[in-house]
């Protein structure tokens, strides 16, 4: 650990209002203990009040808790923070090794109640996600970099609908996590538009010397979401969908949130819908399927008409 760590790390642990010993410290940072002495000499020549005491119970101590510093956070704030860091790491977040050194750091300016509580609470709390994969984790650090300088980066890229990637060159504005996965907004100098990028299609990245100006007060969360749920209001030719069904059916149903933002009406046995022709037609019927029999739809007929032609095209294809 670098010697201004070492330094603060002594000062918490003073700071603490236990007594500690050259010796205790030493061990505690895995230090020589001539070190200790050196950094405790440093400490009390830029003006830190720390007492020495001789004896059987001697040791170090600060003068009546000199550290009065917002920084100082008490126990369920420490909590709060070891709780988000779990969550951070779970998600992919990029930065795993300072993330990871921030949360040592804070458990080591704790006394040893308080670090022995912090374990224990962490260890009755788990976050279960899907793995990202390591090649994802590098594309997302690299994109970190490139958002925080406001670099161009060439990326290759592979959409849901092609075989084989294409080469882009993208302005980074900012990194999103939605629904279990990573996204990059960026520009693509290549469809002269802001677009938005699945950090796990892009194959390969590099780092380029152009760099851009992300325009003032965007905002990636209001492009995500207008783009992933566009605002109805005022639009012609929606179609209404109306499903019953088993009442934890329809309630999952309508907190989906693609679903969720279609919502009109529900009732204890219905639930009304309201679609644009294009997805009430392609997407909608696709993802109804998985419900099987837990849900029946009322209207449009259209709709039913798809499920039935899903249906029986995968009978098909199984009984080939």
């Amino acid at each position: 650990m670098p010697k201004k760590d070492n330094m603060l790390a002594i000062l918490w642990m003073l700071n603490s209002g236990e007594k500690w010993t050259a010796k205790q410290i030493s061990e505690k940072l895995e230090v020589n203990i001539r070190t200790v002495y050196r950094y405790i000499d440093a400490l009390c020549s830029s003006g830190v009040p720390i007492i020495s005491d001789t004896g059987h119970h001697g040791g170090y101590s600060l003068l009546n808790h000199f550290i009065r510093a917002p920084l100082l956070f008490d126990m369920e704030e420490k909590k709060t923070l070891l709780h988000a860091a779990v969550f951070a790491k779970e998600a992919g977040y990029p930065l795993t090794e300072t993330l990871e050194n921030a949360t040592s750091k804070l458990k080591m300016y704790s006394n040893k109640e308080q670090e022995s509580k912090l374990n224990q609470q962490l260890t009755g709390f788990e976050v279960i996600n899907r793995i990202v994969s390591p090649s994802s984790q590098l594309v997302l650090a690299e994109l970190e970099h490139a958002v925080e300088k406001e670099l161009c980066v060439e990326i290759d890229y592979r959409t849901s609908r092609e075989e084989k990637p294409k080469s882009r060159m993208i302005d980074p504005y900012e990194i999103v996590y939605w629904n279990n996965k990573w996204y990059t907004v960026a520009f693509c100098h290549r469809r002269n538009e802001i677009r938005s990028f699945r950090v796990d299609r892009i194959l390969r990245i590099k780092r380029t010397e152009l760099i851009f100006k992300c325009p003032e007060a965007f905002s990636s969360r209001e492009f995500f979401m207008k783009n992933l749920l566009p605002d109805l209001l005022g639009k012609e030719g929606l179609i209404v969908l109306r499903i019953e069904g088993r009442q934890e059916a329809l309630d999952e149903l309508c907190m989906h949130w693609f679903f969720g933002h279609h919502l009109q009406e529900r009732t204890p046995t219905q639930a009304f819908f309201l679609f644009e022709e294009k997805s009430i037609h392609n997407s909608v019927p696709y993802f109804l399927l998985s419900y099987g029999k837990s849900i029946r739809i009322i209207e449009p007929q259209s709709v039913k008409d798809r499920l039935v032609a899903i249906a029986s095209d995968l009978m098909e294809y199984y009984q080939q």
